[in-house]
């Protein structure tokens, strides 16, 4: 009688802390209008770039630049990057340092960071502080310059695939997400005759995948945005990333090479042009953030509180 008058009914929130006053009109107003603000600053430049990419000459010259009110739709700037074949290689580029990436980043740190959590590993403790160390020592560009191209890496994408192939910071995250699975499992694991390879891929690995999930999602933003490392490494110009290319539309003043009759008085406006390749490069990752979102504060928060 005494448990079923106390359960909550279904879908009830839970009740207020004695100590928290309630929200009051005002405060709740301020809270709406600040997170409005935020939103429309986010969304407002997307929108911008998005408008004047779609927007023709006519148009931009009216709004003296940017667009913000569209008037009609104009694809010709898509037509015009797609038709010289740079970006549409650099989108190749970027996808396929991205995916094998992001692949082998996530495998070493997953496999570095279950040997690092498990105590009675060979020299654990002495790996872990070499891993560490450059959070202290950040190493300088000139040896990973020389390293790189020592290697024969240059001009290929494995010079821009190689060098960040682990993140210290992410590895002590999944770490620390290994810590906090209870040890009986490992061990009744042990006892069962699954071996390290077994366990980790038929008992850890489901419980994260959050972090796994949160994790991937930093790497693969990171090899999507490389720059610096292409600016370095890559001198070839069909081996450019989309940064790269981006770099070169929006800061040198470059023209999108056109492969048929797009010149003169039918080419695109160049803000259509800048504006279009931005498009190209934010999309990917705009589209494949809503799918990790939900994963987003649990990854992050259990992999960084312990450990």
């Amino acid at each position: 009688m005494t448990a079923t008058f106390l359960r909550k009914p279904p879908g009830t929130r839970p009740r207020r802390p004695p100590w928290e006053e309630p929200p009051s009109p005002l405060g709740q107003g301020a809270k709406a209008v600040l997170l409005s603000l935020l939103v429309l600053s986010v969304l407002f430049p997307l929108w911008v770039i998005l408008v004047t990419s779609l927007s023709s000459r006519e148009t931009i010259a009216a709004a003296g630049g940017l667009v913000v009110v569209p008037r009609g739709i104009d694809t010709s700037a898509y037509e015009t990057i797609f038709a010289g074949g740079a970006v549409t290689r650099a989108l190749w580029i970027s996808t396929l340092v991205t995916v094998i990436g992001t692949t082998l980043a996530l495998t070493v740190t997953v496999l570095a960071a279950y040997g690092l959590s498990r105590p009675r590993s060979l020299g654990y403790r002495w790996l872990l502080a070499y891993f560490l160390l450059p959070f202290l020592i950040y190493p300088p560009l000139v040896p990973k310059y020389l390293v790189v191209t020592g290697l024969g890496l240059k001009d290929t994408i494995w010079a821009l695939i190689l060098p960040p192939a682990i993140s210290v910071f992410n590895l002590v995250v999944v770490r620390g997400f290994f810590q906090g699975i209870p040890s009986e499992l490992v061990d009744s694991a042990r006892i069962d005759g699954a071996s390290d390879f077994r366990t980790l891929t038929q008992i850890v690995l489901p419980l994260a995948r959050a972090v796994i999930a949160v994790v991937g999602l930093f790497y693969a933003v990171s090899y999507w945005n490389v720059w610096f490392d292409a600016l370095l490494f890559i001198d070839r110009n069909d081996m450019y990333p989309i940064q790269r290319v981006l770099q070169s539309y929006l800061l040198a003043g470059q023209a999108p090479n056109t492969s048929g009759a797009a010149v003169g008085a039918t080419m695109p406006p160049t803000e259509a042009i800048k504006m279009a390749v931005v498009v190209l490069t934010v999309a990917p990752i705009v589209a494949v953030y809503p799918f990790i979102q939900r994963h987003f504060v649990k990854g992050v928060l259990i992999g960084a509180i312990k450990g």
